[in-house]
């Protein structure tokens, strides 16, 4: 899940150094978009999570253009935008759905049992999907045509553009696409969890300390970075006693960010370029 919507954030990151803070929200969006197709409207799971995924990925284009291309640059009014979407987003869902959790129904369904451990499928197909995905980022990225055109706006704005690449068109293709790998993350989590209007708030912490611990520039550390996370939200709290383990556990994983953070200041595998 980390990895899921860790990937659309780094996107925009990565490429032109845009923080989308208003990330979060739009994977608790996202999954409430998938809720309302597939819960209310009857429709098949996938059915809804793709029409999910295209009605948040034509937002990401819309985001880009009036949101982000006329502030690249300017880190203040892109932060102060962000909060802004978060806001509108997190109270008109508050309002629409109310404040009580809600839950997709689940996509597959019974538990693989490995002697004294139980997984569900959900779990491993979010797993597969997770690093599906990432793997076609990576091509993607390398292979393609926009890819590489992404590569060099990463690496020189200006000399890209002065090579003829359309920095706007880049831009909304890159918010698309992260917007619509957020809502994939929002659907599979509703559906073994819960959905909740400030849930994003939660995964938006997730993700900034996953991009910061992956390093700038690194598309496959997200996936190591994301399973060393997800490995400490999971093992700690069953050996933290008492009612707030969930937070004794946030605590310690982010005291083990800050201290692997000061050993590698650039990330474990930060080195500038795209990998």
């Amino acid at each position: 899940m980390y990895v899921l919507v860790a990937l659309g954030f780094a996107f925009l990151l990565n490429m032109l150094g845009i923080f989308n803070f208003a990330h979060g929200a739009i994977y608790m969006v996202g999954g409430y978009v998938g809720f309302v197709f597939i819960a209310v409207f009857g429709l098949n799971w996938w059915v809804g999570l793709l029409l999910a995924v295209l009605i948040l990925a034509l937002w990401g284009l819309f985001q880009a253009n009036f949101f982000f291309r006329p502030f690249v640059g300017d880190f203040n009014r892109i932060l102060m935008g962000c909060v802004a979407i978060t806001i509108i987003f997190q109270t008109g869902v508050n309002v629409l759905a109310g404040s009580q959790y809600l839950a997709l129904p689940p996509f597959i369904r019974g538990m693989l049992n490995i002697g004294p451990v139980q997984v569900s499928y959900e779990r491993i197909l979010t797993f597969v999907i997770g690093f599906l995905l990432l793997g076609a980022t990576i091509w993607f990225v390398h292979r393609t045509k926009w890819g590489k055109q992404m590569q060099a706006i990463s690496q020189d704005l200006e000399g890209a553009a002065l090579q003829g690449i359309s920095v706007p068109r880049i831009l909304a293709l890159a918010s698309a696409v992260g917007c619509g790998l957020a809502t994939i993350g929002g659907c599979l989590l509703g559906s073994y969890a819960s959905l909740e209007p400030f849930m994003g708030d939660t995964m938006m912490v997730k993700v900034l300390i996953l991009a910061i611990l992956a390093g700038a520039g690194s598309i496959s550390g997200i996936l190591y970075t994301g399973l060393i996370l997800g490995v400490l939200d999971s093992v700690l709290p069953v050996y933290l006693p008492g009612t707030t383990t969930s937070l004794s556990a946030n605590a310690i994983t982010a005291a083990i960010v800050v201290v692997l953070i000061l050993i590698r200041p650039k990330g474990l595998f930060g080195h500038g370029g795209w990998s």
